[in-house]
């Protein structure tokens, strides 16, 4: 094991609304100060009672899931925490990811694609 699970990002049209639904659900708190992450109009979060953190990210043209139509799915991404960003990548390229964004030199992440497509984040913790 090299990662820790970070959070839960999922994507839609409006953030904050988002996060409020998910807090009246289950409790915690919203947008708490995180050096993880940046607030922003298009990231909120939740630091739930057990721990669990959600994240929202928007995306401008949000188009929902219609499950279970396989032509508009489900819409989330996992973000795993690592000591090191390039021991990590090595680790995760050999076991099958695709490298999607690496970004500008220093940026704290950068973005894969699962064996099966699927995207997830490794964040610098």
């Amino acid at each position: 094991m090299f990662a820790d699970l970070q959070c839960v990002v999922l994507d839609c049209a409006d953030p904050a609304e988002l996060a409020a639904f998910y807090h009246a659900l289950l409790g915690g708190t919203v947008d708490q100060p995180d050096r993880r992450w940046a607030i922003s109009d298009g990231w909120s979060t939740l630091h739930a009672p057990s721990g669990l953190v959600l994240a929202f990210q928007r995306v401008l043209v949000y188009r929902p899931p219609t499950w279970p139509d396989p032509t508009r799915p489900q819409q989330f991404h996992l973000d795993f925490g690592v000591p090191d960003l390039d021991a990590a990548h090595e680790r995760v390229v050999a076991l099958g990811a695709t490298l999607l964004d690496q970004g500008p030199a220093g940026r704290g992440w950068r973005v894969y694609a699962d064996p099966a497509g699927h995207p997830f984040c490794l964040v610098r913790h």
